[in-house]
């Protein structure tokens, strides 16, 4: 499992990259701009863990869609 991405924003420029180790997950998070500085956050994660924080972010997503759009399309 390997994956990447980037923003498309330049002005917030950051990298995902999350790849299977031996016992877990590897994700790494970058920015490349913190108050001039460049900043990499590492997280080894085992398998739960790294389900555990899934679930987060998608719970999350979900709550931020739902404060985003309160009420269904009118459909006009």
């Amino acid at each position: 499992m390997n994956g990447s991405e980037r923003s498309r924003d330049r002005s917030r420029d950051w990298s995902l990259s999350v790849a299977a180790a031996e016992d877990g997950v590897r994700l790494e998070f970058g920015l490349n701009d913190l108050d001039g500085r460049p900043l990499t956050a590492i997280l080894d994660l085992d398998r739960g863990e790294a389900r555990n924080l899934a679930r987060a972010l998608l719970a999350a997503a979900g709550d931020a869609m739902e404060r985003t759009f309160p009420h269904p399309a009118s459909g006009d």
